[in-house]
């Protein structure tokens, strides 16, 4: 997903006239064009033709901001200040068509929620957290390399049971990663027993809580932590708020909600080879990105059902199709898609004089040395900074500094410089 080129701000002042600068919650910044090229939103959703509502914000006074939240059928604590308001303009003025589609892709993606939310007894309206974690893309990956709908860290996903390596990242299952989320959300109140604290804690960290809650004199309230914590929790909380209340009283900004076409029903199988998406796509007739969709934790387009059992999830009415003709895909162009292999023989010839060994020593000394100064490697689709520098033994700030990279937007079949 591409973000805006700018890094997004919102400015409050303070009861003394003070001006603070607080940082917007990355998923605010994403393009919408960026949401309505997502498969699911080209195929599901469409805009609401029949919607009479002119595409123009209504603002009210605050009163009615603080009644309306005071209404909402919620067990956490959803307060209204000046912060808040400027997260409640932001999503229902500039980021009104963002809404739109959001409300519309929560048919997809809300009772997934709800029902890991459900399993582990939390309250179900942190359901809308991926509304500014990811802007509800499961496909989402931040500039510090959280990823999936509710942005896991690697080492966190790993934590909570997401298998995360080259072929496989289940921090992009929304199933898997709903449940992931539910565990930590529920762990972070054990911790803390309080949601505000909890909300601030899933953004952040639990440490920087603690180190923040310790400087405000041991005072464990959001709002008198408020000036310890980074500038991004500080509107982490406000915008929370925010999204349950644009989630919630759309049609009061003449918000209309993309319009909805449920995806066919899925069915799932399992697989003990490996197998690759063009393969299933070839022979079953389904569209690759249909795949990729209903698959996302699938980083290279490989399940690896050689290594484990894995999961496919498929059009019901593609399942039985699948079984008819499970030879015919894992032979389909073998070679070609899953070209690797596991065998090979050392060519020990001694038929070179000793010269010409010496000689292809030395030129392989020098290759080698060659090597060791510059070294460049291609992008691989999905891949971010964090992880190309991870596997390299290198920094973000270094692959930046080697190949002239800004920002992070990087492009799949680029080559790029790890030394």
């Amino acid at each position: 997903m591409q973000a805006q080129s700018e890094v997004e701000e919102i400015t409050v002042t303070d009861n003394d006239g003070k001006e603070e600068v607080i940082d917007v919650p990355e998923a605010m910044n994403y393009e919408v064009d960026s949401l309505l090229n997502l498969y699911y939103s080209k195929t599901y959703l469409h805009a609401d033709n029949d919607c009479n509502f002119k595409d123009e914000n209504i603002t009210y006074p605050k009163e009615i901001y603080i009644e309306r939240l005071k209404r909402l059928p919620n067990v956490m604590e959803m307060p209204y200040n000046e912060i808040v308001q400027k997260f409640i303009d932001r999503y229902t003025g500039r980021l009104r068509h963002s809404v739109s589609y959001m409300l519309g892709a929560a048919n997809f993606y809300t009772p997934i929620f709800e029902e890991a939310l459900e399993a582990y007894g939390l309250p179900l309206e942190l359901k809308y957290l991926p509304v500014i974690e990811s802007a509800l893309n499961p496909q989402a990956t931040s500039r510090v390399g959280a990823a999936g709908l509710w942005q896991f860290m690697v080492a966190t996903g790993k934590q909570y049971g997401l298998e995360v390596n080259s072929l496989v990242d289940e921090r992009r299952d929304p199933i898997k990663s709903s449940y992931a989320a539910a565990q930590y959300l529920k762990d972070l109140y054990k911790i803390f027993g309080d949601w505000n604290l909890v909300i601030a804690a899933y953004n952040c960290g639990p440490e920087n809580i603690n180190k923040a809650i310790h400087r405000a004199n041991g005072q464990a309230d959001y709002w008198k932590i408020y000036p310890y914590l980074p500038r991004e929790t500080r509107g982490y909380v406000p915008a929370f708020i925010a999204a349950n209340y644009v989630m919630n009283y759309y049609c009061e900004h003449n918000i209309c909600p993309m319009r909805t076409t449920l995806p066919v029903k899925t069915d799932t199988i399992v697989v003990n080879k490996d197998v690759h998406f063009q393969q299933i796509a070839a022979v079953c007739g389904i569209d690759i990105d249909e795949l990729r969709t209903l698959n996302p934790q699938y980083r290279r387009d490989i399940v690896n059902g050689g290594n484990k059992p894995s999961i496919i999830r498929l059009p019901a009415s593609s399942t039985n199709m699948f079984i008819a003709n499970e030879d015919s895909i894992y032979n389909y162009k073998t070679e070609t898609l899953l070209a690797r292999r596991s065998l090979v023989e050392v060519d020990n010839s001694t038929s070179y004089t000793k010269k010409s060994s010496t000689k292809k020593r030395s030129s392989a000394r020098k290759k080698r040395s060659r090597r060791s100064r510059a070294r460049r490697v291609t992008i691989r689709q999905g891949d971010t900074l964090s992880e190309i520098a991870e596997r390299h033994h290198t920094t973000v700030r270094k692959l930046r500094q080697l190949n002239g990279i800004k920002g992070n937007n990087i492009r799949a079949g680029k080559k790029i410089r790890v030394r």
